[in-house]
């Protein structure tokens, strides 16, 4: 019997403390503070992409009894703090989304996360791909960093404009590419988009050099700002490194009734999909009424940059107990 044992070594274990020590002095030179806020709160993550963890029902001094969630992101809590005053702030943290389990995904992994007071994206991206050089200095020798907007990225790696594509057109693409298209049959065109990019465009970016992808297609906002572009786009960005997503960032949205139209929209394609229900988080939109900053914010995977800096090919690799032996 082996499995009380940990998963990944000694050593890695102690790679994993020095990678966190250089991040809290990346942001500790740059005067961002940590923060912390709760793992455990009365809201989930509206967004179908992603599955809260339900741990128990909850009664109230009302004795009304409601659900609690297991944080997808501290993200919510940490706005709320922003619209408080706190200024730029950092959180380090475990976060829980259920159903993700693979060679890059663990239920339970480390999140590092923070927000910029009067950043957009593009200076975010600049800071990401400072924090990335510092912490990786010692480890991986860096080409030059690379930026790319999404339809550029997709014009150049997959010959296609994701803006003026239809359907039929993507599914044309992926079939041609000898992708695996089974289960496809309602699929949205983002639902393809995500293929070509996960199959196409990903798997081809150079090696060794960080890639920065911005400016997504505005049906991919998530809680990014909308820019009125032709074609509209969202301000957004994704960090690329030697075949790993590393990054997820936003020029934040901070108009609440937008917010407020985005979570009605997604728990409507929840109920659409057959997925469970998910409350809003009305303290969020209330931070929002109050005024959120102007402000840019990214969310990293602690383990997958590990990962990367370590050349670990599964996260069983560099966390101490994978959610098999919890």
């Amino acid at each position: 019997m082996t499995d009380w044992q940990p998963t990944a070594s000694i050593e890695m274990l102690k790679k994993r403390a020095r990678l966190l020590s250089r991040l809290r002095a990346f942001f500790a030179d740059r005067d961002v503070f940590e923060v912390q806020t709760p793992v455990l709160s009365h809201a989930g993550n509206t967004d179908p992409a992603l599955e809260s963890f339900i741990i128990q029902e909850h009664e109230d001094a009302q004795h009304r009894v409601e659900p609690l969630f297991l944080n997808t992101s501290p993200e919510f809590a940490m706005k709320r703090l922003l619209a408080a005053g706190s200024g730029s702030i950092y959180q380090i943290g475990p976060v829980f989304r259920r159903d993700e389990c693979g060679v890059k995904h663990n239920p339970e992994f480390t999140m590092l996360e923070w927000y910029r007071l009067d950043f957009d994206h593009h200076a975010l991206m600049g800071e990401v791909n400072a924090l990335l050089r510092y912490v990786a200095e010692d480890e991986l020798k860096l080409e030059r960093s690379l930026f790319y907007s999404y339809r550029d990225a997709m014009r150049e790696f997959a010959a296609i404009d994701p803006f003026t594509a239809d359907i039929a057109d993507l599914e044309k693409l992926a079939k041609d590419a000898g992708l695996e298209v089974v289960g496809m049959d309602n699929a949205s065109k983002d639902d393809w988009l995500h293929l070509v990019m996960s199959h196409l465009v990903e798997k081809n970016l150079p090696e060794d050099s960080p890639v920065f992808i911005y400016d997504f297609p505005a049906s991919q906002a998530a809680l990014a700002r909308i820019r009125p572009d032709n074609p509209p786009v969202a301000e957004r960005f994704e960090l690329y490194l030697n075949g790993m997503e590393l990054a997820n960032g936003f020029h934040e949205l901070i108009d609440a009734t937008e917010q407020q139209q985005r979570f009605l929209n997604e728990q409507q394609l929840r109920k659409q999909n057959g997925q469970t229900g998910i409350p809003a988080d009305t303290n969020l939109l209330a931070a929002l009424k109050a005024g959120l900053p102007e402000c840019a914010g990214v969310a990293i995977g602690v383990d997958r940059l590990l990962m990367v800096l370590s050349g670990a090919t599964h996260i069983n690799e560099v966390v101490a107990f994978p959610f098999d032996r919890a």
